[in-house]
């Protein structure tokens, strides 16, 4: 798979988890699934920066977002 499109999924996922942790911890429970979502964005968008040459720059984010995005229409 295209690292762009899976820096665009893993980045979406934590952005997407980061409520159900807030959520969980705010009535006390303990967040198991939104922490492995998290773990697997994280996971996802590792692989991403690692296996693309030169990695990705803060400011090219949201062009990489809008051309993986382009390609799905």
């Amino acid at each position: 798979m295209d690292p762009d499109t899976l820096f665009v999924i893993g980045l979406g996922l934590g952005v997407l988890s980061i409520p159900a942790v807030v959520s969980a911890v705010s009535k006390g429970e303990r967040p198991r699934i939104a922490t492995i979502t998290l773990m697997i964005a994280g996971t996802m968008m590792v692989w991403a920066i690692s296996n693309k040459s030169g990695g990705y720059a803060i400011e090219a984010i949201p062009e990489v977002v809008a051309r993986v995005l382009r390609g799905f229409t």
